[in-house]
């Protein structure tokens, strides 16, 4: 739960403790309350929690009706064993008085039962009311953060003709003096391209994201010529699949800038595997000596809120680091 989210249970308890204790004392008129009156508020108040804990956030939104059924059974079932152990066992070893006498087990179910289901009830309509809350917010947050990108996006734009028109240029200027630099400049061009015009839309087939990859680790490569290894292969069945525009490439981006370029022995290694529906992107590169940790900075944590914008509870990252060799890899289901 959320700082304030917490603050909010708390009054609401309080309010409801209130309630409880004044309308005790004015159905007792001076007699004394029965302790009974307070044991199923202590059990009430522990299978509420552990319904707004842990079955709702579990499975409530999650397309698990049968779990979530059976988190409910759960529930009134606990409620029932626990309301049966604090008043017919503690209470009667204790204090010599029990709440039931000559019951069968299941008048004393379906009773508890009754009584039981009020706390479920109740912490399904506030654990949807602020769930309901938390996703306006998020999506306000959403068309604030989209109207400042487009903004942005504005502002930096630069005309896409102007630039292929100059790079064309530069090219035929290359070209004469190095087919390297001329072959550099026509990928950078398509780098450009991708990036300003064909990823606007968002999803993009993923052969233009591997295509985009290969252009990207041959540029890179030309600041180290020979001394430069990296091991990319894909696998599967790729014509036809579309993947959120540049998804990738920061996992990419992130061996280079950290990892050992320079070791035939332990390249970086990249692995693109589709099966079906499902896509698996592997990346690992040993770690440089003296360099920070990778998972830190601003790069990750961008990549896992667009994962779980673009993909919500249909993608798994997961980061390994030993020390000596940094592995990301991204299941996704496309």
């Amino acid at each position: 739960m959320r700082k304030k989210e917490i603050y909010y249970h708390i009054a609401g308890w309080l309010l409801y403790t209130l309630y409880l204790v004044i309308g005790y004392f004015i159905q007792a008129k001076g007699k004394p309350v029965s302790i009974f009156n307070y044991t199923i508020w202590i059990v009430r108040f522990a299978e509420f929690y552990f319904c707004y804990l842990w079955v709702y956030p579990k499975f409530l939104y999650k397309g698990r009706p049968l779990l979530l059924a059976g988190g409910i059974i759960a529930a009134l079932a606990s409620f029932v064993a626990m309301r049966y152990l604090v008043e017919q066992v503690l209470c009667l070893h204790i204090f010599g008085i029990a709440n039931y006498w000559g019951y069968t087990f299941l008048s004393y179910t379906l009773d508890n039962i009754y009584w039981g289901s009020s706390a479920v009830i109740l912490s399904l309509a506030i654990y949807s009311a602020f769930n309901a809350i938390y996703k306006e917010q998020e999506n306000k947050s959403l068309r604030e953060e989209k109207t400042q990108a487009e903004l942005a996006f504005l502002k930096t734009q630069i005309n896409p003709h102007f630039l292929y028109n100059t790079l064309n240029y530069i090219y035929s200027l290359a070209y004469p003096v190095s087919d390297k630099l001329g072959n550099a400049v026509i990928k950078l061009s398509q780098l450009m391209r991708y990036m300003l015009t064909e990823s606007a839309s968002g999803d993009v087939d993923l052969q233009r994201e591997v295509d985009y990859i290969e252009n990207y680790i041959s540029i890179y490569q030309l600041r180290f010529e020979d001394s430069f290894f990296v091991d990319f292969k894909t696998e599967g069945d790729i014509a036809g699949k579309r993947v959120s525009a540049l998804l990738l490439v920061p996992f990419v981006e992130n061996a280079f800038k950290h990892g050992v370029v320079n070791d035939p022995d332990r390249p970086i290694r990249i692995r693109l595997k589709v099966t079906g529906n499902r896509l698996m992107f592997t990346v690992s590169n040993q770690i440089s000596r003296g360099q920070k940790d990778q998972s830190t900075g601003v790069g990750l944590p961008n990549i896992r809120r667009r994962l779980e914008l673009i993909y919500p509870n249909r993608h798994e990252l997961l980061i390994g680091d030993n020390g000596q060799t940094y592995k990301a890899t991204l299941n996704i289901i496309l």
